[in-house]
């Protein structure tokens, strides 16, 4: 009972800051203050710092400097280089290169081809700092992350198992919750722990979540940059289609994929919660620098 109640009232936050959100995306030009979005929600400044600090990781001052348009555009400047140097130096070199410090694990096309038959995937659904997190896992490890606004459960866990149609689906909220944890609490990213994942897809599709993998927090890149860096400089729509489907959202980053002109262009589960979580990973970069 305290955990429906918990839910429940975390569900109203969520949805008053994901609200707020989407305010702020629209009239971000405005730069609209801390005073002014309280007025707006019937809730004191104080109040409504504290529900932002909690879901989005910093304040909506910081969210605003975080998520406009042309701090987009600046994290673009980069963005092939980005790419190169990862290339370069690998993910487990001094520039953490990865910050949830991965273990990779490809499935075998013949395990692809049969649709997931035979594997057994444990899942659960929690909350998280973007809403609900729906997790799964094999024995290998993560093969998928989804959000989901309160109530859409069940089309998200729709959408993710039809990915795997002939696999068995055991819900198992112990494990998935000991992995939830690990992913959304930066102090357990630890590189002599690597949080292990597998990706279940064609040998196009697991180039590019590779790919992903190689972008740091903090950073950006583009469907061409990311085409250009396999090789097929004109696969740049084969690529979003492939970013598109990526099934473990936000360890494997597609959030920081934008547009060519620097717009945050789509994503899977909103680009609201896109927004969100570039604003909270700018808050971890702004913190690990001293930055304010």
């Amino acid at each position: 009972m305290n955990e429906t109640m918990s839910f429940s009232q975390a569900a109203r936050d969520y949805e008053l800051v994901r609200q707020n959100l989407t305010y702020l995306r629209e009239h971000w030009q405005e730069q609209p203050s801390l005073e002014t979005l309280a007025r707006r929600n019937g809730l004191s400044p104080a109040h409504l710092q504290r529900l932002f600090m909690r879901w989005a990781g910093l304040s909506p001052k910081a969210f605003l400097q975080a998520i406009t348009i042309d701090h987009a555009r600046r994290l673009l400047r980069d963005s092939a280089s980005v790419l190169d140097a990862a290339h370069e130096v690998g993910l487990s070199g001094p520039g953490r290169l990865h910050d949830l410090f991965v273990s990779l694990e490809g499935m075998s096309p013949g395990a692809y081809k049969a649709k997931g038959k035979g594997l057994v995937i444990r899942h659960g659904f929690h909350d998280c700092p973007f809403g609900r997190v729906l997790l799964m896992m094999t024995e290998q490890g993560i093969c998928g992350l989804a959000f989901a606004d309160p109530g859409d459960e069940p089309s998200c866990f729709t959408d993710m198992t039809s990915r795997w149609p002939e696999a068995d689906f055991v819900e198992d909220r112990e494990a998935t919750g000991e992995g939830v944890a690990r992913i959304f609490d930066p102090g357990l990213w630890k590189t002599d722990q690597p949080l292990r994942i597998v990706f279940i897809g064609t040998a196009f599709e697991t180039q590019v979540w590779q790919t992903l993998l190689k972008v740091p927090i903090g950073q950006a890149t583009t469907y061409s940059d990311i085409a250009t860096h396999l090789g097929n400089p004109r696969a740049s729509r084969a690529v979003g289609t492939a970013v598109g489907r990526n099934p473990i959202s936000f360890v494997v980053p597609c959030h920081r994929v934008l547009g060519k002109s620097g717009g945050l262009c789509g994503y899977h589960w909103g680009l609201t919660r896109k927004q969100a979580i570039l604003g909270w990973e700018a808050g971890l970069v702004s913190g690990q620098t001293g930055g304010t």
